[in-house]
């Protein structure tokens, strides 16, 4: 065993490793994938067309199959009519010769023509007349009888009809027939009867062989053995020649039916099946076609194959013995490259041999191989030679410069690192301001306006909520009927001078400055959940707080107080007033150092759209149905004068966190200068 590990790895380093076997691989690799590709695709194309012949050799098959049917049943159609018109049996029946039983004397002469069933029926009534009529459309058709309608026409008939089906304790008592009814005249050319013969499918292996033999003529080969040919009742055998196994050495298989999907496509939809089948106990291949009654009803079907496993067999062989022969003609001729190529490679192995040590750090040289100066690789090992000693000479050069160039790079890497960080400190810096002083500048003119609509609206209110006092007082008693319509004018009077209030208190710039003091932001936090607590008692909310923050700030108490307030809530209508409302603070920190504290308030609520979140600090903007939108404007307006500010996240269908900003130090001045 370490032997044969030892030989395995010899080979392996050498395939991987000497440009000899390496070439060797990369010479034959085409031709060897280039003949298995032509095997492949020739054996591809030659079992496709073998197999579609196959397919098209046992549908004309059937075809020949259904026309020896239909030459047996013209005979058998001419052998009723030439029986009809004979002379005896004019004589009996026309003549009315009452020497014997006309009905008995007709029976008897079956044998006569070769059929299994020969019958009188005479007819007196038009009702009679008309059911055999119908029975005439067709010179000769199958048709399908059950055990009374096979007495009828021959006692023995129902009892030779008697299938026994296989794997069950049943029998079918029904009969495949194919049929010729011939009406009988008389002299004045009136119907006086009608002649019904043919012969019975059931068990009549005698047809079915002699079909097989036409259409089958030859001793079987290795790939096509003696086919078969079955006449199905249905989905049931009932006359085959198919092996109850495939060796063929036992009793026929009827009694058995067919497969699901032969009974779905031809039984069922009515096409032709033209494939491999699944057959009793083997795969053949195939083609089945409907046998109709004289009125299009499939009652049954024709069938012919032959097994499928010699066809597959013998290609199966011929692939095997194609492979085997390809192989030791590979085998054969990579010896042949191989044992021409060796002189070849020698020279081509030394030049790797001194690569590979150069490679290690050694100062070796390829030298004279032994081929004419003018010879290629006696050149190229020359060409080599002097291209290592001047890659020496270069390798020197090179340490000496990329020393000095290291020293280059690590200066102006430190520098420009140093100035990028200046430069994005300054970025960020300088889009701070201007977003704060567009913002002011927004909030200044907005202010102006807010606060002028804000007089002119308090002063028809202060009208309006004059008059409708004095309405109540002048009208006493009396008011009482319209109580409730005075109180919806109140409702409403209230409603206008809470709005006015905000646009006031929004339109306020910088007269906030005296309100400012030095405040550790946790205590007010606390009062503030304390009034929301008081405030949403009759509500499912569960108020959770941590407050981590030591960083004092300067701010107005009761703004913020009532900006915590308003956050509050409006996180508990959002979360409809049931659910975890988490208050948290912490000191906010900005490379390293504490600049002030930021307070969160989030809610598990509904969340807020992404396209909704960019607008919820504009004034005027809400999506309550009684709400202002001056809440958060406002909110951010106050906060903005002392330099703090109001952001917002939301994962929509989840919650919100809005989160207060306090810096230190209010920047009041900046403020005040930006509003002037």
């Amino acid at each position: 065993m370490p032997s044969d590990y030892g030989l395995w790895q010899k080979w392996r380093y050498r395939f991987k490793s000497m440009v000899r076997y390496r070439l060797l691989f990369l010479t034959s690799a085409p031709i060897f994938l280039t003949l298995i590709a032509l095997i492949a695709i020739t054996i591809y194309w030659s079992i496709h067309y073998t197999w579609n012949s196959a397919l098209v050799d046992v549908s004309e098959r059937l075809g020949v199959a259904n026309n020896s049917i239909v030459l047996i049943q013209q005979k058998q159609a001419n052998y009723v009519r030439a029986f009809s018109e004979s002379y005896d049996f004019r004589k009996k029946v026309v003549d009315g010769d009452p020497s014997t039983s006309i009905e008995t004397w007709v029976s008897q002469q079956k044998n006569r023509y070769d059929l299994d069933f020969l019958r009188f029926h005479r007819v007196d009534t038009i009702e009679q007349k008309f059911q055999f009529m119908d029975l005439t459309k067709r010179e000769s058709f199958f048709d399908r009888l059950d055990e009374h309608e096979l007495n009828q026409l021959d006692p023995d008939l129902a009892r030779r009809a008697q299938t026994p089906i296989l794997g069950d304790d049943e029998i079918e008592t029904r009969g495949l027939i194919s049929r010729t009814v011939v009406p009988v005249k008389n002299q004045y050319n009136d119907i006086i009867g009608f002649l019904d013969g043919g012969i019975l499918l059931n068990n009549s292996t005698q047809l079915v062989d002699q079909i097989r033999d036409l259409i089958y003529p030859g001793k079987h080969d290795s790939l096509r053995p003696v086919g078969t040919l079955t006449v199905f009742l249905d989905d049931l055998r009932v006359s085959t020649n198919v092996p109850l196994d495939s060796s063929g050495r036992v009793g026929r298989a009827i009694g058995t039916r067919v497969s699901k999907e032969v009974y779905q496509e031809v039984l069922v939809e009515g096409n032709e099946w033209v494939d491999r089948a699944f057959v009793y106990d083997a795969w053949y291949i195939t083609a089945y076609q409907p046998i109709k009654d004289q009125y299009d009803n499939v009652i049954g079907m024709l069938y012919t194959g032959y097994l499928m496993w010699p066809f597959v067999k013998a290609y199966l062989t011929n692939i095997v013995e194609i492979s085997i022969t390809t192989l030791f003609l590979l085998l054969v001729s990579g010896l042949m490259v191989y044992r021409g190529s060796r002189d070849l490679f020698h020279p081509i192995e030394r030049i790797h041999r001194v690569v590979k040590l150069v490679q290690l750090g050694k100062n070796q040289r390829i030298g004279e191989l032994g081929l004419d100066e003018k010879h290629e690789l006696a050149q190229l090992a020359k060409q080599f030679d002097n291209m290592l000693d001047l890659l020496d000479k270069r390798n020197q050069e090179i340490k000496t410069a990329a020393g000095e160039l290291e020293c280059k790079v690590q200066h102006r890497t430190a520098s420009l690192k140093e100035k990028t960080e200046q430069l994005e400190h300054h970025i960020k810096l300088l889009n701070q301001t201007r977003n704060k002083l567009v913002t002011n500048e927004k909030l200044a003119a907005l202010g102006e306006l807010t606060a002028g609509i804000a007089h002119e609206i308090n002063n028809p209110v202060a009208v309006i909520l004059g008059n409708v006092e004095l309405m109540r007082f002048e009208l006493g008693d009396e008011s009482s009927r319209v109580e409730e319509e005075i109180d919806a004018i109140m409702a409403q009077i209230d409603r206008i001078r809470n709005i006015t209030r905000s646009l006031l208190q929004y339109s306020r710039q910088g007269g906030v400055q005296d309100e400012i003091t030095w405040q550790h932001v946790n205590p007010i936090v606390d009062e503030s959940i304390t009034l929301v607590k008081t405030g949403s008692k009759k509500r499912n909310v569960e108020f959770i707080s941590r407050l981590d923050a030591h960083t004092s700030v300067e701010v107005n108490r009761h703004q913020l107080l009532q900006i915590l307030v308003n956050l509050q809530m409006n996180a508990i209508h959002a979360m409809n007033g049931e659910g975890r409302l988490t208050i948290s603070s912490e000191d906010w920190i900005e490379s390293g150092e504490a600049i002030g504290a930021v307070i969160h308030v989030q809610d598990e609520g509904c969340g807020i759209k992404p396209e909704q979140l960019k607008r919820i600090f504009d004034p005027f903007y809400t999506t309550k149905r009684d709400g202002t939108g001056l809440g958060l404007s406002v909110s951010q307006s106050i906060l903005s004068q002392t330099g703090g500010e109001i952001r917002a996240t939301s994962e929509y269908g989840k919650g919100s966190c809005f989160s207060v900003y306090l810096p230190k130090k209010a920047e009041v001045e900046l403020l005040v200068s930006s509003s002037s």
